[in-house]
């Protein structure tokens, strides 16, 4: 929640769960923004004539770090925004692989690469760009900002971040611990502001690219920004990921990657599994199992480590979620598990299914972020990709077949999304490009492609 006055401007840092205030932030006024634009610009220029070397020892430094105080900066995150405690540590464990990945790799992806030509040496560089502004969302907010940070810093830019209000605690102790680790002050450094208000950093000429992880709304207003602005920019928007149950699929394996991936920090992922698309032959069998183990799930105090999932990150995203609910039954959707009206006094949203969801509904178009799949029945293959392909989102994708090659095939070829899986659902990896198409944005993070993005490949060429 954040709160403006007339005298200060307040960010609250709010437990969702106890409805506690968990410490108050005062925003950033236009003198401390300009001092740190500045700092960030006269660092880069240092930092980007520092070695490959002694960027990795600093980044190894991180990693131990991260791992040090993973106990203390997993209660941080399920404060801020609600995960269960189990899930942050992971995510902390996970910042540090990926500092670790770009550590051991980032030199030999930005190492020159020799072109064959008429001329007498022709190769290509890769230049940092300059600051970064990256804006970043809740509902990960360590992960989000270390799978950015580790490439981008390691090409030699330096990063501006802005997160999202109500894990701003979490910002600022990730700007401390790059610190801790022994980087110099402001190579990550953490701005509080609006919203309404990253567009005029954008704009300013010392930021030299954007990247921003959050709904495609925000992509849109970001990408119009940065565009009349000619800024390089990445986009890792929406998702309504469609996961594919054909009749050959290991039943008791599909249900159990489908629940996992939809109940992921509450349903609240762009890459959680979010439309279950199955065929008419296996429909029954799957809806009852999947029933069964959807309503296995235990909700409570995320601290609690008996606690399946915990409640979404606000009380307004349960509103939200309750009126997509709400019209989907409205036209035609059944409820399987589940309440059709949300009433609670804490922003815990129960594990639900909606079935007969056709097209024209929300729970059938629409993002749903948070715990609720939706069921589509489909007659052969055919119609299954067809209805997966049938929506704005681009992100991830998941078929289940126990025909490898018959679903290698539909992987590759047919699906319409920046990554698909096998038997398993979606997730990110360091070693794996990771990012979307169509609505849900473009551009990659992670991997090779991650850390180029945010360089300038520039061709030298000799006589």
């Amino acid at each position: 929640m954040v709160l403006y006055t007339d005298k200060m401007r307040i960010i609250e840092s709010k437990n969702p769960y106890t409805g506690e205030i968990i410490a108050e932030y005062n925003l950033y006024d236009s003198s401390r923004i300009e001092k740190i634009l500045q700092a960030a610009t006269k660092l880069q220029n240092h930092w980007s004539q520092i070695s490959m070397d002694k960027k990795r020892e600093l980044f190894l430094s991180l990693a131990r770090l991260l791992r040090k105080k993973r106990d203390e900066l997993a209660i941080l995150i399920t404060s801020e925004m609600g995960k269960v405690l189990a899930e942050s540590e992971a995510e902390i464990e996970k910042c540090s692989l990926v500092c670790e990945y770009y550590a051991k790799n980032a030199e030999d992806f930005l190492s020159p690469i020799n072109i064959e030509t008429d001329y007498t040496k022709s190769y290509v560089v890769y230049n940092p760009l300059g600051v970064v502004l990256a804006i970043m969302p809740w509902n990960f907010p360590f992960w989000q900002v270390f799978r950015a940070a580790a490439p981008i810093l390691m090409a030699g830019n330096t990063i501006v971040l802005k997160h999202a209000s109500n894990v701003s605690g979490c910002a600022l102790a990730i700007e401390k611990l790059f610190i801790e680790a022994g980087f110099e002050e402001n190579i990550l450094t953490t701005i509080l502001i609006r919203g309404n208000e990253t567009s005029s950093l954008i704009e300013d000429n010392r930021i030299s690219a954007v990247t921003l992880t959050g709904s495609t709304e925000a992509g849109i207003a970001v990408a119009t920004v940065a565009g009349k602005n000619l800024k390089k920019a990445v986009f890792e928007l929406g998702g309504s990921d469609p996961y594919i149950i054909l009749a050959d699929a290991d039943l008791n394996s599909a249900v159990e990657k489908c629940v996992t991936g939809r109940l992921l920090n509450a349903g609240q992922s762009c890459i959680g599994a979010k439309r279950f698309i199955v065929v008419n032959d296996i429909y029954d069998q799957f809806v009852t199992a999947f029933a069964e183990k959807m309503s296995k799930a235990k909700t409570g105090n995320p601290l609690d480590k008996f606690t399946t999932y915990g409640p979404l990150a606000k009380m307004e995203f349960c509103r939200e979620l309750n009126s997509q609910v709400t019209k989907s039954i409205s036209a035609g959707a059944k409820i399987l598990i589940g309440k059709k009206t949300f009433n609670s006094n804490k922003p815990i949203y129960m594990p639900t299914i909606l079935t007969n969801v056709k097209p024209g509904m929300p729970a059938y178009h629409d993002e749903l972020f948070g715990p609720v799949a939706s069921v589509i029945r489909v007659k052969d293959e055919r119609e299954a990709v067809f209805v997966a392909n049938d929506t704005m989102f681009g992100l991830g994708a998941a078929i289940f077949t126990q025909d490898i090659e018959r679903g290698t095939y539909i992987a590759q070829n047919l699906l319409q999304s920046g990554c698909c899986f096998i038997n398993d659902f979606v997730k990110s990896d360091p070693r794996l490009p990771f990012g979307g198409i169509k609505n849900s944005g473009y551009g990659r993070e992670l991997s090779l492609w991650g850390i180029r993005e945010f360089t300038n490949v520039k061709t030298v060429v000799l006589k």
